[in-house]
């Protein structure tokens, strides 16, 4: 691709661009807040900031290592990348479902201890959304890309993660603008929007395209 080289690893300029573009596209820093709102809307600001936290690191090594060694894995189980998006946007739209009909009075049933939604929903399928987790495999194909250029799109991605993790603090100051009820209304509207993105992966995955295009 013609730009500016990078003389130390053989990358053009318009190749990191790309690959940046890409990765901000598929993980989604903006479209994450919502859902960072809708499923900590209960609890203390303290657990919210931990949670953004915790959520962002692991959505960082399950992105870093499907970049490394998802595609090993796709090939050694024999799934094709299409059948994975189409898994992707069932999980998707099954979440999505729970955000539109979640039960509007929690407040006589606190948040379940054993569940942590730094894990479900927030690093996956939220923030390592089934289109990032293809990305990075595109992104890195082993057949053209060598180790150091792999690590360079990891770095990208570390950017796209900590912008993320950025918006979602910033947001704390959102939820006490717009209060619980506020808050329940995002979650709804999101949760269409996330349905609607689910349908259009598995919809794209059945004419053979990746990703939601």
């Amino acid at each position: 691709m013609a730009g500016l080289r990078l003389d130390w690893h053989g990358m053009s300029f318009n190749d990191l661009l790309f690959d940046f573009v890409t990765l901000w596209v598929t993980v989604d820093p903006i479209g994450t807040v919502p859902v960072y709102l809708s499923v900590t809307k209960d609890l203390p600001a303290h657990a919210r900031k931990k949670a953004a936290i915790r959520a962002t690191i692991i959505a960082f090594f399950l992105l870093a290592g499907f970049l490394y060694f998802g595609q090993y894995l796709l090939d050694i189980m024999r799934i094709q990348m299409l059948s994975f998006q189409i898994a992707g946007g069932i999980i998707l739209f099954l979440f999505a479902l729970a955000m539109i009909f979640e039960k509007s009075s929690r407040e006589s049933s606190p948040v379940d201890e054993g569940h942590d939604v730094a894990i479900f929903p927030l690093a996956m399928p939220s923030i390592a959304t089934p289109g990032a987790l293809l990305s990075v495999v595109v992104l890195t194909d082993n057949e053209t890309h060598n180790l150091l250029e792999q690590t360079l799109t990891c770095i990208l991605m570390a950017v796209v993660l900590a912008a993320t993790l950025l918006l979602m603090l910033l947001s704390n100051r959102l939820i006490a603008l717009i209060g619980r009820s506020g808050a329940n209304i995002l979650s709804r509207v999101m949760g269409m929007i996330l349905a609607a993105v689910a349908v259009q992966l598995v919809f794209s995955a059945f004419h053979g395209h990746l990703g939601p295009g």
